[in-house]
């Protein structure tokens, strides 16, 4: 039987409130919002020079992807000027995992945006789990740090989520909402923003939300940005991180609104970083 137009709208509708949209009508919700997926790799506190040989790997195996998603790889601090250099010309771009609010100044250890920026990074990560919860970071100096990044014309990836308590306690929704309230910025676009929802309680743990929980949560996070941001909130990318590996990218990464991933361990060799990434081949 042929469907009309009008039948197939609704029967999207119907699957995506269930977060079950395959990859097959996917692609009608890419084509609507214009949004390019974006996966993105965070080594966090591992690589070292030798490393530069797994990027390799990734920068061959990128290119039959390059007109359909976007890829990017950030690793720890010490490696963004080797892996800039390495990936100059290719399909995947180089971030960073966060930056100092200042530009400059008596900040022992920290490091700038100005800085990423001059070593080659493109994008930079702030509010990951980690340091919200390792450094006691705050909204509000997510919300620096993310001012911080386009200041020099760098993405801020921002990143929020519930603890497994907060989940359990039923309030994920007014977690995330306060966190997206308070760590963003006005005057985002899809250029200068991205968000990454992690549940807190997936992170390195082997427990992954179903479908459904993360179609509820990512529904959540467009319908803020909307709200917020007017016309720019439909194509700002919302990224899920938590656990995401190549055996079960597809039925993560297919949900509704979701635009892409943030990834963790599975980023540090390139067979499962590609693995996750073909997705949207």
């Amino acid at each position: 039987m042929q469907l009309k137009k009008d039948q197939l709208r609704l029967w999207d509708a119907g699957i995506a409130v269930a977060g079950l949209i395959t990859a097959r009508r996917r692609g009608f919700y890419m084509a609507a919002a214009k949004v390019t997926p974006l996966v993105a790799g965070n080594w966090k506190m591992n690589g070292l020079t030798a490393s530069r040989g797994e990027l390799t790997k990734m920068i061959a195996g990128a290119g039959v992807l390059a007109s359909k998603i976007e890829l990017m790889v950030c690793p720890p601090a010490t490696l963004i000027a080797i892996f800039s250099d390495a990936a100059k010309g290719s399909a995947i771009t180089i971030g960073a995992q966060d930056c100092d609010a200042a530009a400059s100044g008596a900040h022992t250890g920290d490091i700038s945006a100005e800085m990423l920026a001059d070593a080659g990074a493109r994008a930079v990560i702030v509010g990951h789990s980690e340091r919200r919860s390792d450094h006691h970071e705050t909204d509000a100096q997510v919300r620096a740090k993310a001012q911080a990044a386009w200041r020099v014309g760098l993405t801020a990836i921002v990143c929020v989520g519930e603890q497994r308590a907060e989940r359990e306690a039923g309030k994920t929704l007014d977690v995330v909402g306060r966190q997206l309230d308070g760590s963003l910025p006005d005057g985002a676009t899809a250029a200068k923003l991205v968000i990454a929802y992690e549940p807190v309680w997936a992170i390195g743990t082997g427990l992954t939300p179903t479908p459904a929980n993360v179609a509820e949560v990512h529904a959540f996070i467009r319908q803020q940005l909307n709200t917020r941001f007017a016309g720019d909130g439909g194509t700002i990318r919302i990224l899920y991180g938590g656990s995401v590996k190549p055996d079960n990218a597809r039925e993560l990464l297919t949900v509704a609104e979701v635009n892409g991933a943030l990834v963790g361990g599975a980023s540090l060799r390139a067979d499962d970083f590609l693995g996750i990434a073909a997705v949207y081949r």
